[in-house]
């Protein structure tokens, strides 16, 4: 089959290009703007063989999107492409809007034109796959909050977006469905929760905290801390995502969790103990890791808790993760040790060559 894979650039895309092209026998186009979080050098050299190409392409640009598909007469669109950043949505939400509203509706409709001149044997195996976040659910009560079973986000959770990045999501979420709905397009979507791993743009918790820790630099933890996420790693989440867009049922949701629900603070701390094991040389001045964290004044409409249930895809599709989140914590601290030539690129902007 020939994947598209918009946003392959990015954190998850890449992920997914990577099993894609490492694991089985599947074509992949990769379709990305490289906006600043976008980055080639996450798909390794020694993967980009005549299964590969890359068009460099927006979303937006309906014509270039419909070149794309007519080039490249894809069987699978897996569509990754968005901005992501919570505190970015905050202070700039335009270009939130844009990109996972706007130019989702411009590449269903995109699709949706290829699709209908399909042949009726091609036309019947095209999937749609729109790649979403548990942010769209809104936030769960906080184990201080309540007693008992606490409750898990379901594929029939009721929307509740705190953010401009989540609303935005969740207004793509609602096309995708109306195109199945109206126009009969076969789509598919998943609810992810937080993913890290290898690659991982350094604006974001973990390898933020895992670079700035190797600088001696504060180690910012928003509030108390104490707000709850599910942690999945991204190679986890990208078998997930290619299983879905395989074997999922056409107008399904199905959610991917890690089941390692973790405080903020307690990620931050399992970090710096991984440091003390893996660099116990520090940078002077510093005499534990976990001396570096400081408390700053939380993020507005913070959401406290998440967490998937992930029942559906492990009946449905036979989906677990592999990693736990100590597995995982100590591969990403380990990738990042030994991959530093990637995040220095990434940190000092030479990774935005040339093509």
């Amino acid at each position: 089959m020939n994947f598209l894979i918009t946003g392959g650039a990015g954190f998850i895309g890449s992920a997914v290009v990577r099993h894609l092209l490492s694991y089985t026998g599947h074509s992949v186009v990769n379709l990305d703007k490289l906006t600043y979080a976008g980055n080639l050098d996450s798909i390794p050299d020694h993967l980009k063989s005549d299964r590969y190409s890359f068009e460099q392409v927006d979303i937006c640009d309906s014509a270039e999107l419909d070149r794309v598909f007519a080039t490249h007469q894809p069987d699978v669109v897996m569509h990754l492409a968005a901005e992501s950043h919570v505190d970015r949505s905050i202070d700039g939400p335009g270009d939130f809007i844009q990109t996972n509203i706007v130019g989702t509706y411009i590449l269903l409709e995109a699709a949706r034109k290829y699709w209908v001149t399909l042949e009726s044997e091609k036309k019947s195996v095209f999937r749609f796959h729109h790649i979403s976040t548990d942010e769209v659910y809104g936030d769960l009560p906080h184990p201080d909050e309540v007693y008992g079973d606490l409750p898990l986000f379901t594929e029939t959770t009721s929307y509740a977006p705190s953010s401009p990045y989540s609303a935005s999501k969740a207004s793509s979420d609602h096309l995708v469905r109306a195109w199945l709905r109206t126009y009969g397009f076969p789509t598919v979507v998943t609810n992810c929760s937080n993913n890290y791993g290898p690659y991982h743009f350094p604006e974001k918790l973990i390898p933020h905290m895992i670079l700035n820790a190797l600088a001696g630099k504060s180690l910012p933890v928003y509030g108390d801390g104490s707000q709850i996420r599910d942690w999945l790693y991204v190679e986890d989440h990208a078998r997930a995502l290619v299983k879905v867009a395989t074997e999922g049922k056409v107008g399904e949701t199905y959610n991917i969790g890690g089941h390692n629900e973790k405080r903020n603070i307690d990620v931050v701390k399992t970090l710096c103990g991984l440091l003390e094991e893996f660099v116990p040389n520090k940078p002077e001045g510093v005499e534990l890791y976990a001396d570096l964290i400081t408390y700053v004044i939380d993020r507005p409409g913070h959401d406290v808790r998440y967490a998937i249930d992930s029942t559906k895809i492990a009946d449905e599709l036979g989906w677990t993760p592999e990693e736990t989140f100590e597995s995982g914590m100590r591969k990403t601290v380990q990738w990042y040790l030994e991959n530093e030539v990637w995040w220095e690129r990434v940190v000092s902007g030479s990774y935005k060559r040339e093509l």
